[in-house]
């Protein structure tokens, strides 16, 4: 089959040898135009490359027209190679030109030199180099083609004007001797250079480059010297020598730097030369946060890292608040993987004042309760390049899949998986029970970034400034939050007579304030603990917010018994829970989105658990106790009890008031 592939090639090859050169030209243009409308995959890949780079300088109708010219220019050249490989050299020297070549006949009489080459209009000239400069040796590396036919043509028709090729897996001795004897060695430096790569700005946007050039050129002590081919009119070529690149640069990292800067210099002089086609900006898979990689990341002298173009990356929040503080630790490895990265959450309107709150996140998006799903795609249909999802629902997964975002990320889920492309798979051997925050660490570790699984806080770092400057305002008694209530269902409440002892204990015992929060379906509750009797309100589904809007009265006292304690039980948006419980000194609480909420503005707390597990949902960070007795049954993670509630009587009210006043002492 190989050699059949090969016959083909040559039958081919050689009808295109015996046209006449502008013929193979123009029809290579036509061509590749065709190619434009009919390639849409290729078409939006150059479309995608060519707006990263000029999206800022040129319109879109522009970047479109280029694209036509890219497709147009390539087809021509990619053609007219195959002609040129059997032109004579006086032939070639009629088509082509040279600007500045003494720089590299200078470089060469005094030593070798370093050719950075690229895929810059018809680059398969630079093969024809030796004829130019037939005193001196060129060589160039190279990678064996799977075809072995063809790839012992390609070297032959090499050996016929000199160029002496290097197999790249054969390593690099050869290649340093060849140099320091004062051979002219040209490599290829604008392909993507994968996980091996250091990763440094080309057009300010991170790229992963070879550091292949820059690593014999310091070993040697050669120069690197830029060298592009430009197309020059109907069948005519110009190649263009640059300066020398510094040689003062002393490091492998800062040379790969500006050899990158080179290139993007001499695509300027021409884009639509440039090989458009080739992913130079893929996303790796699956470390496209770039904190574990062995080779980093690298700037060009003098560059500021905020002129860098953004990795745009949406976060899919959970929907509940306890949930969505869990993920903070993860999205903060996520947002220090890379320093180009640009956070946005997506996330319920419920939330969005919480995700305000940490300094990782760039943008929010909101999702309304009326939002449909492909409302919601619509949404965050522009721009981004990598979807990373925290919850395991077929939606979560099927917005950013109708939205279009190239790289879509999630735990592995039944009924999703499809519409992801990188999938975190569950692991299959029994593993101990973990945090729920380094379920979603693993994660983002999944992506690359760097994390410390044992004891990760995931409180605001600047909450306890915060909160030490909102309590120095408080003069008089201490507060002390109370969060009575648990969306989940009755089976994470404590008694509500034992929260009222708790209280009046308390109270006796320390000159203090309490403020009672919660959701609207805990209005009864509250009422309960402070000693009222009314009818409980009707619950509300799950899609109506929680919190009772801004513009409502946001205080109520209790009655006898309870002069100390205000009521703000369904009368708080997130907003003002956030602001009344940073006030706090403690909160007690149950395992509740309130409890993490409190953990996260450095809030101590202490909680009572009884049907959940405090080693997997437990609040993180310092200055949080835990009331828990183990029985028989627990945890059993059930919204209602079936038996006889033994799990939270078992907790008793002397207990949770010592807890509460060690935590005020401390």
């Amino acid at each position: 089959m190989d050699y059949f592939v090969y016959l083909i090639y040559r039958l081919l090859t050689g009808f295109v040898a015996a046209l006449p050169l502008p013929v193979v030209f123009c029809a290579g243009k036509f061509f590749g135009g065709l190619v434009y409308f009919l390639a849409g995959a290729y078409r939006r890949l150059v479309i995608r490359n060519l707006d990263i780079a000029f999206g800022e300088e040129k319109s879109k109708k522009e970047i479109r027209l280029l694209a036509w010219n890219h497709f147009s220019n390539l087809g021509a050249n990619l053609l007219s190679s195959v002609k040129l490989a059997s032109m004579s050299r006086e032939a070639i020297h009629a088509r082509t030109r040279w600007e500045n070549l003494e720089i590299m006949e200078k470089a060469l009489t005094t030593g070798g030199m370093i050719g950075a080459i690229s895929h810059i209009g018809n680059w398969e000239l630079f093969a024809q180099m030796p004829e130019y400069l037939p005193q001196h040796r060129f060589s160039t590396i190279y990678q064996k083609l799977g075809n072995e036919f063809i790839d012992a043509h390609v070297r032959k028709t090499r050996a016929r004007v000199g160029v002496e090729p290097f197999e790249r897996k054969e390593g690099f001795n050869s290649p340093m001797k060849f140099l320091r004897e004062g051979g002219a060695l040209a490599i290829l430096v604008d392909q993507h250079a994968g996980d091996a790569g250091l990763w440094t700005p080309l057009f300010n946007r991170l790229a992963s480059t070879s550091p292949l050039a820059a690593t014999l050129a310091i070993r040697t002590g050669v120069p690197v010297i830029p060298v592009a081919v430009y197309t020059d009119g109907l069948a005519r070529w110009k190649f263009v020598v640059s300066e020398p690149i510094r040689k003062g640069l002393d490091s492998i990292e800062s040379l790969t730097a500006e050899i990158n800067q080179a290139l993007e210099r001499q695509i300027r002089v021409s884009p639509q030369d440039w090989f458009w086609v080739h992913n130079r900006w893929k996303t790796p898979s699956p470390k496209f946060l770039l904190a574990t990689y062995k080779r980093g990341v690298q700037y060009p002298e003098a560059f500021d890292p905020a002129q860098l173009k953004p990795f745009r990356m949406l976060i899919r929040s959970s929907n509940w608040l306890g949930d969505a503080v869990m993920t903070v630790p993860a999205v903060r490895a996520i947002k220090r993987g890379r320093p180009d990265a640009h956070v946005t959450i997506l996330t319920r309107a419920k939330l969005v004042d919480f995700w305000k709150l940490v300094p990782e996140v760039d943008d929010v998006i909101s999702i309304a309760a009326k939002d449909s799903i492909f409302r919601v795609a619509k949404k965050i249909s522009a721009g981004f390049d990598a979807a990373i999802l925290f919850p395991n629902s077929i939606r979560s997964a099927l917005e950013p899949w109708l939205a279009g975002i190239p790289r879509r990320v999630g735990f592995e889920a039944k009924g999703r998986n499809p519409l992801l492309n990188q999938i975190l798979r569950k692991r299959k051997k029994a593993q101990r029970p973990d945090h729920q925050t380094n379920h979603y660490l693993r994660l983002a570790q999944f992506i690359g970034a760097s994390v410390n699984f044992p004891d990760t806080p995931a409180q605001d770092p600047d909450a306890a400034s915060k909160i030490k400057n909102q309590k120095s305002k408080i003069e008089g008694a201490i507060r002390i939050g109370l969060c009575p209530g648990a969306d989940y269902g009755p089976a994470k409440r404590w008694l509500p007579e034992r929260f009222s002892e708790v209280i009046k204990i308390v109270s006796q015992r320390r000159e203090c304030e309490w403020v009672l929060f919660g959701t609207e379906k805990d209005r009864a509750l509250g009422d309960q603990i402070l000693g009222h009797q009314i009818q409980p309100p009707a619950d509300k589904t799950e899609d109506e917010p929680a919190l009772k809007d801004a513009g409502e009265s946001t205080k109520e006292i209790a009655g006898a018994g309870f002069e100390n304690c205000t009521n703000l039980i369904g009368k708080t948006t997130l907003s003002e829970l956030i602001d009344e419980l940073s006030q706090c000194h403690v909160l007690l609480t149950n395992d509740t989105g309130t409890m993490h909420l409190a953990a996260f503005l450095g809030v101590p707390t202490a909680s009572i658990f009884g049907s959940t597990e405090p080693s997997l949902t437990g609040p993180t960070g310092r200055d949080h106790r835990v009331l828990r007795h183990h029985v028989e049954c627990s945890p059993c993670f059930l919204r209602e009890c079936p038996l006889d509630f033994r799990c939270m009587k078992a907790v008793e009210t002397d207990e949770v008031v010592e807890a509460v006043l060690r935590a005020l002492d401390e």
